[in-house]
């Protein structure tokens, strides 16, 4: 016997019996794939595993706010040094820096004053924008985003507000004001947006 004999003979079922093997296998295992995905179980979350999401701070986004304001308290305090060591006094007679600034009793030069309204302007670092948003972020960092933390957060900044009046001796200028009432609105949004009543 030859192997071409063998593969001679075996030549009439070669063309096709191995396609239609695999054609009726092909159907059968698309019918099998359609069965089990029609009845096999879906993975549902329940509500208790949705309700313990564990917050956790955001250490490195409050490190980060830290620094920037830390640089940017440096970069303001320098400021006020310069202007008061051109009017021949310097921070170390001023009584209390706070008070002696809220008294307005300083004279300030042109390229000061200039720098100080462009860090106050509504799109500057200190102004109402950008700080209220400042301490809301600080907020969020702090817990991580927990919704039930905004009314702790809230009373954490008031106290300090009444604070930051005290040493300034009474009402703290228009634009603290202003920011303080961006702040509410941002913690009264936050409150809103995790349907808290606030």
């Amino acid at each position: 016997m030859s192997v071409n004999g063998v593969t001679g003979a075996g030549s009439a079922y070669n063309t096709y019996p191995a396609t239609q093997t695999k054609s009726t296998d092909a159907k059968t295992d698309s019918k099998e794939t359609t069965a089990s995905a029609s009845s096999g179980a879906v993975y549902e979350p329940s509500q208790k595993a949705a309700a313990t999401k564990k917050y956790k701070p955001d250490t490195q986004m409050i490190a980060k706010m830290k620094a920037d304001a830390d640089a940017r308290t440096s970069q303001m305090r320098s400021l006020v040094e310069r202007m008061l060591s051109k009017q021949g006094q310097t921070y170390g007679k001023a009584n209390d820096i706070w008070s002696f600034l809220a008294g307005g009793n300083f004279t300030v030069d042109p390229a000061t004053k200039a720098q100080a309204q462009a860090d106050i302007a509504e799109d500057g670092y200190w102004g109402v924008s950008q700080t209220s948003q400042r301490i809301l972020d600080f907020a969020t960092a702090l817990t991580g985003g927990d919704p039930s933390k905004i009314e702790e957060m809230r009373g954490a900044f008031e106290k300090g507000y009444k604070l930051a009046e005290k040493k300034w001796g009474g009402s703290l200028p228009d634009i603290s004001r202003q920011t303080y009432d961006a702040v509410m609105k941002g913690f009264d949004k936050m409150a809103q947006d995790a349907g808290i009543d606030a």
